[in-house]
């Protein structure tokens, strides 16, 4: 049976056509070429297949696998892989090339990529996870490789799984190959630090904001939405530097403390209630989970799903200052009206990179033998996510343009400068 794409949902908005809308502003900003624009529209490489794993019942389920590799102009792709019951292709398009521009915002030398298996892993035991993950690097042992492809968790994966496809990629090579895949346990040749890097990023990202901003952290508001590994840590560590969480949100519920909650406290009680807010104290339970993000706050992390903030809500939103946490939280027809309200949005591919820069630490870290310090991973990954914000801001000043806009010129003009030296293909 040929493949049929699922048809778009319609009250959402699609992730591939918000990405190429930002993308489309920027190229226009920049002069691009129509060469480099339609080498940079398009991804380099999609593969789908049909993975068929034996159930713990005995019967067989055929599960769709996808990679799609976006660019690899600037190095070896970078990218996740989602496992996920609503994964679909041009989600992974969009979430593939916003890895693109995020590597070459922080200046890393990877190109993009992302993965996604359609299930739902909420729905299936340790044992059906583990053959899906070795069917699935099985599947995509001529794509993955240290120099080429380089995967690592996201939505629904985690470091378990990267230690299983790592395994099933070494036995297929007859040797140990960590550099393979990032994100893995730290027995296996993880990274100290990577577990609250992307939340680490979205705290340095918006505490270089609030100074822009003349926002004083120690007197400041922030609401969070998500409260998995990025949400938390970045509210654990913008806790630590003074600003006070009032709200907090899971697909359980959102919960208010007008006196400040204690994200300790949340923590603890989501690692004892099977990773989830359910049943939290702490704060009060909000009726409708969606006002967390229209809250009077100086600043929101959406640190969630994509597409939460959109036309629907984008006029009620009165946060100063939205840090975008998780992959597309914004939608391209939002950003008009959140600029028309004079509201800073440090957008995904900037204020998320943490993740992927101690990635790229992990990656170096594999191929020298040699383990790095939590205190040197922290260092410097905090230097580059600085200064790519630096680079960000002054090019939103010079272009007077929005920091989103701004992120997708640094990105564009970076990525296709290399394709101009390396003599196009």
């Amino acid at each position: 049976m040929a493949y049929i794409e699922p048809a778009p949902i319609k009250d959402k908005e699609n992730p591939l056509e918000s990405m190429m809308e930002r993308f489309n502003i920027a190229a226009e900003k920049l002069g691009l070429s129509d060469e480099v624009y339609n080498v940079l529209k398009n991804p380099a490489k999609q593969v789908i297949v049909s993975l068929p794993i034996t159930m713990d019942n005995g019967k067989i389920q055929v599960f769709e696998g996808i990679r799609v590799i976006h660019s690899n102009i600037l190095g070896p792709a970078k990218g996740g892989i989602r496992f996920a019951p609503d994964v679909h292709l041009d989600e992974v398009r969009a979430l593939a090339a916003w890895m693109t521009w995020k590597c070459a915002v922080v200046d890393i030398p990877y190109g993009g990529a992302k993965g996604g298996v359609r299930c739902n892993p909420r729905e299936m035991s340790k044992g059906e996870i583990e053959r899906l993950v070795r069917a699935y690097t099985m599947a995509m042992i001529d794509v993955f490789g240290p120099d080429k492809d380089i995967p690592a968790p996201d939505m629904g994966t985690g470091p378990r799984e990267m230690a299983w496809l790592m395994d099933e990629y070494s036995k297929a090579h007859g040797m140990t190959i960590q550099a393979v895949v990032t994100g893995k346990p730290l027995v296996l040749g993880g990274s100290l630090g990577r577990t609250e890097a992307t939340g680490r990023g979205v705290m340095v990202s918006a505490l270089a904001a609030m100074q822009k901003l003349k926002i004083n952290p120690f007197s400041a508001t922030c609401a969070v939405q998500g409260f998995g590994n990025v949400g938390s840590w970045a509210a654990q560590l913008l806790e630590e530097r003074g600003l006070k969480i009032v709200a907090i949100s899971d697909h359980t519920g959102a919960f208010y403390n007008a006196a400040g909650i204690n994200v300790q406290e949340a923590i603890k009680h989501k690692e004892a209630h099977s990773g989830t807010l359910e049943g939290f104290t702490g704060g009060d339970r909000m009726e409708n989970p969606g006002d967390l993000l229209t809250m009077e706050v100086d600043v929101l992390v959406p640190a969630a799903m994509e597409d939460v903030i959109t036309v629907a809500n984008a006029d009620k939103i009165r946060a100063k200052l939205i840090v975008e946490g998780a992959n597309g939280p914004t939608s391209a027809k939002a950003d008009a009206i959140l600029n028309e309200k004079g509201i800073m949005a440090v957008p995904d591919i900037l204020a998320n990179a943490g993740g992927v820069t101690v990635s790229y630490f992990e990656w170096v870290q594999n191929r020298l033998g040699y383990k790095w310090t939590a205190d040197r991973v922290n260092r410097r990954s905090d230097r580059i996510m600085k200064d790519a914000f630096d680079t960000v801001y002054a090019a939103a000043v010079k272009y007077e343009v929005p920091m989103r806009i701004a992120a997708y010129i640094v990105a564009i003009d970076k990525v296709a400068k290399t394709y101009s030296f390396r003599g196009g293909f």
